[in-house]
């Protein structure tokens, strides 16, 4: 570890970190707390608070306090207290984007973009205030006929490891802005950029209007969404737990729920692309580079017409082989270590499954040459993987890429529908008619053409089948966060 390493870990370590329950900084009860890692080192890089129960009932009824107050601001004026939460979070960018490089592993580089970003999600949804009217209907000629968008009251927003900042900010955006009060769970893995948040928040937005709660493993969140006073649930996570969610949240009653869940997605090539483009889009759709290919969204199958697969496949392997591989708060790194053991184990299991089935390692599939600590991995490329096998079916959430090949824009189809999710996807054709179709036939919520990885900001973003239900980053999940209520005028 360099000496600006242990510099900055110390300063991170040395500080008490605490729960943010609606503006109020406390302990966890009991002054409970558990050990987060710096996957770089492997070392432990300081203690976040682990809220019991009892800390999450608290938080929900400071919420629910909060959201009686919230939902009466005006919303030009709800706007205002985002855009003032988008410029602290801007004047913090140096210290956020360093304690996700620290916990998560990504390179501070890219989570300085994750805090602009972030910041901008908040100014979208302000600038969305006015979206919250309802509507005249004519029912009935002789009768006054109206709907109205309520809020809530207290949303549950449960966020993961891959993208802290960004999710911690951007996620309490549209709830928020529609009224709601938030308490926010963070993964237990990443707690202290949303932590902050928290502390920073506390002078901008009202008492009991932003909670958030950590923990160690599962208890905190299974609180959170059991609780009978949390009406709406927002997670983003793995498909394995998306079910447990709404599973645990029928126990208690009927809420409202939106997953935004895992990916297998296909990137499709045809023989008429801009081939060298192409290379380029694949390695930055499996966003190697911005989180070890640790993103929902990456487009970790690569299918290639098989006329044009030999010349994109070189293209690619030069491309990553190019990837600096280093220390996540080196200005230098493009690409870091995974985030936990768990993550490290897991993506080279898949390696291992997938050579046993019959696939080529075309580039990586190890540790970086010298670095013998921290949960390193090299970009991995996976040739000769065939429809069906489980590299191709299971997502990895790692930075190992498949590639597979195709003779007819049919067989893309079959095998890019072929599997359980359908969250993204992508095509390369100059032929607009060919872009066009290949769009409309893949089962898949978000679609590039000609591009990869790249959100738009108001653009909806959401999957399909097991990828999840809902639609975020858009004026649809500004509206899943209010109901809607229908009022008739007998005159």
């Amino acid at each position: 570890m360099s000496t600006r390493t242990a510099g900055v870990s110390t300063a991170v370590a040395d500080r008490e970190w605490v729960l943010p329950i609606g503006g109020r900084m406390r302990p966890a009860e009991q002054g409970r707390t558990y050990e987060v890692e710096c996957p770089a080192t492997e070392l432990t890089l300081t203690t976040a608070p682990d809220a019991s129960p009892a800390d999450v009932d608290e938080a929900v009824q400071v919420a629910a306090d909060g959201a009686a107050a919230w939902r009466q601001v005006d919303v030009r004026e709800r706007g205002r207290r985002l855009r003032a939460l988008a410029e602290v979070i801007r004047a913090h960018a140096d210290e956020l984007a360093m304690l996700d490089a620290l916990d998560s592993g990504n390179p501070v580089t890219a989570m300085h973009n994750d805090v602009a970003w972030g910041a901008e999600v908040l100014d979208l949804f302000a600038d969305f205030a006015s979206h919250l009217g309802g509507a005249t209907i004519p029912a009935s000629p002789e009768n006054l006929h109206y709907t109205r968008r309520a809020p809530f009251g207290v949303v549950a927003r449960i966020v993961p490891f891959n993208h802290p900042i960004f999710f911690a900010s951007s996620k309490v955006a549209a709830p928020l802005m529609a009224g709601n009060a938030v308490v926010l769970k963070p993964s237990d893995i990443t707690p202290l950029s949303a932590l902050r948040l928290g502390e920073l928040a506390a002078d901008i937005l009202p008492p009991g209007v932003l909670s958030v709660v950590t923990g160690n493993g599962p208890a905190a969140a299974s609180a959170l969404v059991k609780h009978p006073l949390v009406r709406r649930i927002g997670f983003i996570g793995s498909d394995r737990v998306g079910r447990i969610i709404q599973r645990d949240a029928a126990e208690v009653g009927v809420k409202e729920i939106s997953l935004e869940l895992g990916g297998k997605n296909a990137l499709i090539v045809c023989p008429d692309a801009d081939l060298d483009a192409a290379a380029t889009g694949i390695v930055n759709g499996m966003n190697f580079a911005w989180s070890q290919g640790q993103s929902c969204g990456s487009t970790s199958r690569v299918l290639l017409h098989s006329s044009v697969a030999d010349h994109v496949l070189n293209s690619v392997l030069d491309h990553v082989s190019t990837i600096p591989v280093g220390s996540p708060i080196d200005p230098a790194t493009r690409m870091g270590p995974l985030a936990s053991r768990a993550q490290y184990d897991k993506a080279r299991s898949y390696i291992d499954i997938a050579t046993a089935e019959g696939a080529t390692v075309a580039y990586g599939g190890g540790r970086p040459e010298g670095m013998d600590k921290g949960y390193f991995l090299e970009p991995t490329v996976l040739t000769d993987v065939r429809p069906g096998m489980r590299i191709e079916q299971e997502e990895v959430f790692g930075p190992v890429m498949s590639v597979l090949t195709f003779d007819d824009l049919d067989e893309a189809v079959r095998i890019a529908n072929g599997v359980d999710f359908g969250l993204t996807g992508s095509v390369w054709t100059r032929d607009v008619s060919t872009a066009v179709s290949l769009a409309d036939r893949l089962e898949a919520g978000y679609v590039w053409i000609n591009g990869s990885s790249r959100h738009f900001w108001g653009m909806p973003f959401g999957g399909t089948k097991s990828s999840g239900i809902g639609r975020e980053e858009s004026i649809e999940e500004l509206l899943s966060y209010t109901e809607l209520k229908a009022v008739n005028v007998l005159v």
